[in-house]
């Protein structure tokens, strides 16, 4: 299982980093556009950080062949740079055609089991179904990161991963990984919900004031 930090802010990427938790970044247009400056660069200082992970890099054109075009110079951007193009009909057969070239690709914006059977279809790297969005409008997006384990499981699609998008709590970003998505992209406050307990807390305050009932100034 994997964790994939969505962000482009650096900081917090390095900071994370160190931890030794994140395995890759998950950036997209409105997250570069928060951080300002020249995307490309702010790309290749993510990319340097993370060399060991996939730092997915989204499409911003619209037209097919453009988006084509805008991949295949996104790809060159770093040797782990991702491509993530939309699930959107009109790009199936630009799809195919990077996936071929063995552009690796992260399709974004799924939000049904036939999305993602298509876009395992195609061979891509990833696909990211939106839970969050799902739940805004009262359908279930654990429920769809189970169904797309059930057909990879079941075709043997063995070339593509599930990556649970649009997480938002960390109760959220606990089912998806036991409902079976092989990673979750999750923004930096998610993380950092997820590793805190009012009873670790608290335990390490009882822990800590027995201790110094003993009195001793140094241990060992």
């Amino acid at each position: 299982m994997k964790i994939f930090l969505d962000t482009a802010n650096l900081q917090d990427i390095k900071n994370w980093h160190q931890t030794g938790l994140i395995d890759g970044v998950t950036t997209n247009p409105t997250h570069l556009s928060k951080e300002g400056g020249d995307p490309k660069e702010l790309v290749k200082q993510i990319c340097e950080v993370m060399k060991d992970g996939d730092i997915s890099v989204e499409i911003t054109e619209i037209e097919p062949e453009k988006v084509y075009a805008q991949a295949k110079e996104i790809a060159k951007i770093a040797d782990n740079v991702v491509v993530k193009i939309p699930c959107h009909k009109d790009y199936y057969e630009i799809i195919k055609k990077l996936a071929q070239e063995n552009i690796p690709l992260n399709i974004t914006l799924i939000f049904t089991p036939l999305q993602g059977l298509f876009m395992c279809k195609l061979g891509v790297k990833y696909i990211s179904p939106f839970i969050g969005r799902l739940n805004d409008i009262e359908q279930d997006g654990i429920e769809l990161v189970n169904n797309l384990r059930i057909i990879i499981d079941a075709n043997k699609f063995t070339k593509t991963e599930i990556i649970a998008a649009s997480i938002r709590d960390a109760s959220v970003f606990q089912d998806a990984l036991m409902y079976g998505a092989n990673i979750a992209t999750v923004p930096v406050n998610v993380l950092e919900e997820a590793t805190k307990h009012t009873l670790t807390d608290s335990g390490m305050k009882k822990f800590l004031d027995d201790w110094k009932k003993l009195g001793i100034k140094q241990f060992p």
